[in-house]
């Protein structure tokens, strides 16, 4: 129902003050959460009051994102969360890393977006750090603001260079949910109900080589070549599925072979989330798309990006706005990224994540044997993590558990039945430990119900 002039003027008003800090008592809480809650049924979708933890599992009021650091979150009403599911992702910086957030605060003093007309100095500023510190010689870049944005362009750049109109994915993988970048979805769920977006897309097993191998042959005797392959190094929202040693390397020579582009989808493994910088750096291969998004805005602004090489940008160049952005590569957004690419260095979080990493799933591995009926398996690579469960229902009783002890988790888009761990790469070791002793009780509980 639309309002009056004055009435929505003071209602935001009131949001305003809000945001601006003015200080609540427990009964304006309280009424704020139900008026949320009233807003997500009416104006959002109602069937996040129901999917969402912080609803259902959050008692009497539901849990309302208000303020964090680190790798804390807190809620209105003060509750306190280790947070172990990093945003999706977003979060390997932390929340509100104080570098990060400073730089931003710089920018807006001197202006917030840009008029598109004149050179944006942070733009070729943070391009050139990303030539940097990207493999080979991938080093020329298209700025945007979301990971499923750089699966876009990724697809446009390698059909416009090699002609071709075929693309191969793999059975789990997940490239985001815009209608190009969906058709590489490998899950029916996702894909079924918006059908007839990309026509050529081939799906393989992911982490086997020799079934890309057979189908490139097959694609090859019928004169359809793929365009690209596109995987992520290690599929994230699978559940931290690792492929076998020697996988990617197969890939770029099979690739490399049919003259077909190899994207590496590293809007999850990027920036350290795998124990190295890039996920393909495990590996040591140079992929000739990459993509990348979440956390390179330092988990305070929407950041992605594609990035390839001199020779295949080639084709952007007699028209340098065939692919084009309002608002990707604005000065904010820039500035995010050039502080994420230097904490990520100074404070080592690659390192951080491969340690720690290490020390998580050798822990878990303990509880899998101590609670075989419940944990099933556990796998992953630095601190992108997947805890497996028999079922789906059991699954969700771990979330919602570790939930109401004050832990964020959550199952993966892909599996259900997956649960990720997948904290700020800083996190401290006392708080893993003490998300671990939570886990354990939740783990306990259970086992005795079942």
């Amino acid at each position: 129902m639309r309002l009056s002039n004055a009435e929505v003027l003071k209602l935001g008003g009131r949001y305003l003050e809000l945001i601006g800090g003015r200080p609540l008592s427990t009964q304006e809480k309280e009424s704020f959460i139900a008026e949320t809650v009233d807003s997500y049924e009416k104006h959002i979708n109602r069937g996040f009051l129901t999917y969402r933890k912080s609803v259902t599992e959050a008692g009497q009021f539901a849990a309302l994102e208000w303020s964090g650091e680190g790798a804390l979150l807190r809620d209105l009403l003060g509750r306190e969360y280790i947070d172990c599911l990093g945003g999706y992702g977003i979060f390997s910086a932390g929340i509100n890393h104080p570098r990060i957030l400073q730089a931003v605060r710089d920018q807006m003093g001197r202006m917030a977006l840009n008029s598109q007309e004149l050179l944006e100095p942070w733009r070729a500023g943070l391009a050139r750090l990303l030539a940097a510190v990207t493999p080979g010689d991938l080093g020329c870049c298209f700025f945007i603001n979301n990971g499923t944005d750089a699966i876009e362009g990724a697809i446009k750049l390698a059909r416009l260079y090699t002609g071709r109109n075929v693309f191969v994915s793999t059975l789990g993988g997940f490239h985001g949910k815009s209608m190009g970048s969906l058709s590489l979805m490998g899950k029916a769920s996702f894909r079924e109900p918006f059908e007839r977006g990309l026509q050529d897309v081939r799906f393989v097993p992911y982490g086997d080589a020799d079934a890309l191998d057979r189908e490139m042959a097959i694609l090859e005797a019928v004169g359809q070549l793929p365009a690209a392959v596109v995987l992520e190094p290690v599929q994230g929202e699978a559940g931290g599925v690792v492929p076998p040693d020697g996988y990617l390397a197969r890939v770029r020579e099979i690739c490399t072979h049919h003259g077909t582009l190899f994207i590496a989808d590293e809007i999850q493994t990027g920036m350290g989330r795998t124990g190295k910088l890039w996920g393909v750096d495990h590996a040591g291969v140079t992929p000739d798309i990459m993509c990348m998004g979440k956390s390179i805005g330092g988990g305070v602004m929407p950041l992605s990006a594609f990035v390839s090489t001199p020779k295949i940008w080639e084709v952007l160049v007699p028209n340098p706005i065939i692919h084009s952005t309002t608002f990707g590569g604005n000065p904010i957004a820039c500035v995010a990224g050039i502080a994420a690419i230097t904490v990520t260095l100074e404070e080592d979080l690659p390192g951080q994540a491969a340690s720690k990493g290490d020390y998580l799933l050798s822990e878990l591995r303990g509880l899998m044997r101590k609670y075989p009926g419940v944990l099933t398996d556990v796998h992953g690579k630095g601190l992108l993590i997947g805890m497996e469960f028999p079922t789906d229902p059991i699954g969700f009783k771990c979330a919602a558990g570790l939930f109401r002890r004050g832990v964020l988790v959550a199952g993966t888009y892909s599996k259900a039945r997956t649960i990720r761990i997948e904290p700020a790469l800083g996190i401290s070791m006392d708080l893993l430990k003490e998300m671990l002793n939570r886990l354990e009780d939740t783990l306990k509980e259970i086992a005795k119900e079942r």
